[in-house]
């Protein structure tokens, strides 16, 4: 599911306050491989053990929210650091 282009406007990153854009198939493809690998943590060090459906990147694609059931989860302990993951 889409997120909503006004949604969009207005949320950005907690932490870094970047805007943020839908996560395309193929980065979400690239972080999914990583996490099925075991080789992905949230900012907080938890692993990252269920794969994204969707997910919001920031605009300087250093790290990604999950959207789950359509609902951005737009926390600072939940971020995925695609730098830490090896996607950047």
């Amino acid at each position: 599911m889409a997120i909503d282009r006004k949604l969009l406007d207005v949320i950005c990153c907690p932490v870094t306050k970047q805007p943020v854009r839908q996560l395309s198939g193929e980065e979400r493809d690239a972080l999914n491989g990583k996490i099925r690998d075991g080789d992905v943590a949230y900012q907080d060090d938890t692993p990252v053990d269920i794969p994204l459906d969707e997910g919001l990147i920031t605009l300087n694609e250093e790290r990604v929210y999950r959207v789950d059931d359509g609902v951005p989860v737009m926390l600072e302990e939940r971020a995925i650091n695609l730098r830490a993951a090896g996607l950047k």
